[in-house]
């Protein structure tokens, strides 16, 4: 079978519950540059199914991680 990153990413994550989720991410965070893509690729599913409110919430927190 001929997976592509995105697609073997989703795969990982897809059964996993809350609590499982959220420590994917905790443990990707700050941790080797090797699990960058995979948050792409969550923070892309984010994105996706979520509206403009939260879309405008991300993009504020983001501004705010950028400043110094």
């Amino acid at each position: 079978m001929n997976l592509d990153l995105r697609q073997a990413i989703v795969q990982r994550v897809q059964d996993k519950d809350n609590a499982e989720l959220m420590e994917v991410v905790q443990s990707s965070i700050d941790n080797d540059e090797r699990t960058l893509p995979g948050l792409g690729v969550l923070f892309e599913i984010i994105w996706k199914n979520t509206d403009e409110n939260v879309h405008e919430q991300l993009i504020t927190s983001l501004r705010s991680g950028l400043t110094p």
